[in-house]
């Protein structure tokens, strides 16, 4: 047992050890800043819950078809708690591992994941390009049409809805506000 307790700078350069892309990056800053925003929400531990958001794809660039088990490796050889680790591996359940989201952060990471990916790409077809201005109707409309953003899984996404008990709206509504904490830093600032 570690009393490593990472910090957001071990986080980040974990990150970038492992990932080059930039949109990798861009994803992991996004759904750091909506745990960070669901954790204030809940008034959770924020710090804990952003650094979980970072890394929690960290070994999908360099080894995709063992996404969220090498990463396990990875966490343990650099000492990270268990309950970071449990909580990153947990946001693949049903997909890659078979760790069932259980504590309110794990079931959070596992809801806004793919969401963020809907969210973001719902902003780049919009004329601004802008999280600033996008609406909640707007990105339930792309919802609704499955050829947009195909690669997004919209079952998880309505499945970690329903484990935290949340309508999809206002998981819709939330995600964006977190994600415009960080909208330049993902790229969705736009031109507004």
């Amino acid at each position: 047992m570690s009393d490593f307790i990472p910090t957001r700078e071990d986080a980040m350069t974990l990150l970038k050890k492992y990932n080059t892309k930039q949109g990798l990056i861009k994803h992991a800053l996004a759904v750091e800043a909506v745990m960070g925003h669901f954790a204030k929400k809940f008034n959770e531990d924020e710090e804990m819950w952003r650094i979980i958001g970072l890394v929690h794809d960290l070994d999908y660039e360099m080894f995709p078809e063992q996404h969220c088990q090498k990463s396990i490796e990875i966490f343990k050889e650099h000492n990270w708690p268990q309950n970071y680790i449990r909580a990153v591996v947990s946001h693949g359940w049903g997909i890659c591992t078979d760790v069932k989201p259980e504590s309110l952060l794990e079931k959070t990471l596992y809801a806004i994941d793919e969401l963020t990916g809907l969210v973001a790409s719902a902003a780049l077809v919009r004329p601004s390009k802008s999280i600033l201005d996008i609406k909640t109707k707007s990105v339930k409309k792309k919802w609704k049409d499955k050829r947009f953003a195909a690669g997004v899984n919209r079952e998880v996404i309505q499945k970690g809805a329903n484990l935290l008990d949340m309508e999809l709206s206002e998981m819709i509504t939330e995600t964006i506000l977190g994600m415009r904490t960080a909208a330049k830093e993902i790229g969705l600032q736009g031109n507004l």
